[in-house]
């Protein structure tokens, strides 16, 4: 699809793969700045850009458009060392002024006040991208700004110091807002408290391999890399503190161990976890660890990394035809959206916009590009910490993500049965999306009882590895229902996938269902004129080893409808079921059929062999344990 704004010509000869050099970035700051300002109130306080609005209302949704692209003019100006040959700092700050004015007055620039977040929170994740856009800028901005308007500033801040962030990733706003201030000499016991506040809560959300949770949960997700390590990492940098750098950095660069697989060669990212209208900001940690020095990866890599996550949107219909991002994937699209997004909510992808930090003459800028992690070989990575595994398969270019860890329920709530495809389906990949909650479930185990079918929530792992070409992961939860009792006593439901290639072996034990249940078992979600193909086929415990196609209507965020492949059997007491899925794209799916034999359940043992190696799988439930051998 077209892009409504120029760029430069395409540079195959310094980046073979995407094309995109640094010129490009600076052209799409430019393009998206551009067009969102066309929709400033005349003091520029707010942007107002069109869409359906967020549950925090008009003119909260004008702050987040001030904000967020802030945070991109931030990054653009800083990465040239204070050229801005539009001017973009001048609205910014005219913008500041009028907005603090007087804030919480209902006129046409005034902000909202920074409150709770049960009351009016969402000020508060805007105040981060304020903070943070005023401290990369703060010599050719701030500095300039007159000593009232500093003071007015200041003022609006300080709110998010003094009220209740979210239980998650939001108390790093706080956090970001005391950097500011003590950056400009504006610190004080305030400040240094909710840094500290923010740091001891960091420390005890980390789960190990570069992961923290997204509070105190198991939410594991994008937050990670835009939210969760982007900001005390960039904070230490900026600050130049070499001990914090240290620290936090060496954590980003075990982070990006995982995360740089989690991209396909098309360079779509994973399709999992919520806030996904935000779209290449999923690159923003891979550029950040390149800044900063703290990465695994080469600069070529990533580069290319970051350049087609940036391409990959731009060039399938992210933009509307004003060069605005629209609240989607693609285009626009619900299903992907939560309650808090509003229009200028996809403006969180500025954080992408890191990589300008880098100046051009920064290997990131001058190297050639290299392939990224699913271009070189087939890839099969467990992470313990999250209970995440990766799938890459190299001859089309696609990861699969097998969920055994992330659930995004709270401590405190209760198992509601309330559908979340973000988080609750078996798998994710960079090729497919979730089905839409009111549509048949994709890559979903359900129990039903008496008719009445559960969804997945609450996520226990139990545990995860890999070997060479090979790897697994298994957890459990317990089945919960919409509709009747919420629960059966005693009702368990324990998963282990072992991937090997592009074959996902997934392999079911229901635990104390009541006589005359059911099971189902679904695939991956593709349409019918999609280039990709889902196929799953049932090996044991199953009806009939072929699936039925199920529609779904609603479709996913690539394709307007689709259908999924679904398995279903009988179930009552403790039973096994074991099945082989598959996504791939092309003509060359393999056959299932003939994927595995001499399959033997035992108890709770499950044992095949591969046809394809004569490598032999065992799969136990007591305790859970996968052995693979190759002959």
């Amino acid at each position: 699809m077209s892009i409504p704004f120029d760029l430069p010509a395409d540079d195959h000869t310094l980046s073979p793969r995407t094309g995109y050099t640094r010129p490009h970035w600076e052209a799409v700051a430019d393009g998206l700045l551009t067009a969102a300002w066309r929709r400033a109130t005349p003091g520029g306080a707010l942007l107002h850009l069109p869409g359906r609005p967020s549950r925090s209302g008009v003119r909260s949704d004008g702050l987040e458009g001030y904000a967020r692209t802030f945070l991109a003019a931030a990054f653009r100006v800083a990465g040239a060392h204070g050229d801005d040959p539009h001017h973009l700092l001048e609205r910014y700050a005219d913008g500041l002024a009028a907005g603090t004015r007087t804030p919480g007055r209902d006129d046409t620039e005034s902000w909202p006040e920074i409150l709770d977040v049960d009351v009016q929170g969402q000020p508060m994740v805007e105040s981060a991208s304020v903070a943070l856009g005023l401290r990369l800028t703060a010599p050719w901005l701030w500095e300039k700004l007159d000593p009232a308007v500093q003071d007015r500033a200041e003022a609006w801040l300080r709110g998010a110091l003094r009220h209740t962030p979210a239980p998650n990733n939001w108390y790093l706003f706080p956090y970001t807002v005391a950097g500011f201030l003590d950056s400009v000499g504006r610190g004080d016991a305030e400040t240094a408290a909710a840094r500290e506040r923010a740091r001891d809560l960091l420390e005890s959300w980390y789960r190990g391999d570069g992961w923290y949770a997204d509070g105190d949960g198991r939410a594991f997700d994008h937050y990670n890399g835009w939210a969760l390590h982007l900001y005390p990492v960039l904070d230490a940098h900026l600050a130049g503190d070499a001990d914090a750098l240290a620290h936090h950095g060496g954590r980003l660069r075990a982070h990006l161990d995982g995360l740089s697989l989690m991209f396909g060669a098309d360079g779509a990212p994973l399709h999992f976890g919520r806030s996904l209208t935000y779209r290449f900001a999923a690159s923003a940690a891979v550029s950040l660890g390149a800044v900063t020095g703290h990465t695994p990866l080469t600069p070529g890599a990533s580069r290319r990394i970051a350049s087609g996550a940036l391409r990959h949107f731009l060039d399938r219909g992210a933009l509307t035809s004003e060069g605005l991002l629209s609240l989607g994937w693609y285009g626009p699209h619900e299903a992907s959206l939560q309650e808090y997004s509003g229009p200028a909510s996809p403006y969180w992808a500025s954080k992408a916009f890191v990589a300008l930090l880098a100046p051009a003459d920064h290997a990131l800028w001058t190297d050639t590009e290299e392939p990224a992690p699913v271009e070189e070989a087939d890839r099969v990575l467990s992470l313990p910490g999250p209970g995440l595994l990766l799938q890459a398969t190299r001859a089309d270019g696609t990861v699969r993500l097998h969920n055994h860890g992330s659930d995004h329920v709270r401590p405190h709530e209760g198992e509601s049965a309330a559908d979340d495809p973000h988080y609750g389906r078996l798998a994710y990949s960079t090729r497919t999306g979730p089905t839409a909650r009111a549509n048949a479930a994709d890559n979903h185990l359900s129990v039903e009882v008496n008719g009445r079918a559960s969804v997945r929530r609450r996520i226990h792992p139990l545990g995860a590895g890999h070997g060479d070409g090979w790897g697994w992961a298994a957890s459990w939860h317990r089945p919960v229902f919409v509709a009747g009792p919420p629960m059966v006593p005693g009702l368990r439901a324990e998963s282990v996938t072992v991937a090997l290639g592009s074959l996902e072996l997934r392999v079911h034990r229901v635990v104390g269902a009541p006589p005359g249940s059911r099971v189902t078992l679904t695939g991956w979600a593709t349409g019918p004129e999609e280039p990709t193909v889902s196929a799953l086929h049932g090996l044991y415990g199953w009806d009939d080893p072929a699936p039925e196609p199920v529609p779904a209507p609603q479709g996913t965020a690539w394709t307007p409808w689709a259908r999924v492949p679904r398995l279903t059997g009988g179930c009552g007491g403790t039973t096994v079921h074991v099945a082989l899925a598959c996504l791939t794209t092309g003509p060359d799916a393999p056959p299932l059929e003939r994927a595995v034999t001499d399959v033997r359940v035992d108890g709770g043992t499950v044992e095949l062999t591969w046809t394809r190696d004569g490598s032999r799988t065992r799969v136990s439930f007591e305790p859970p344990e996968v052995r693979h051998t190759r002959p």
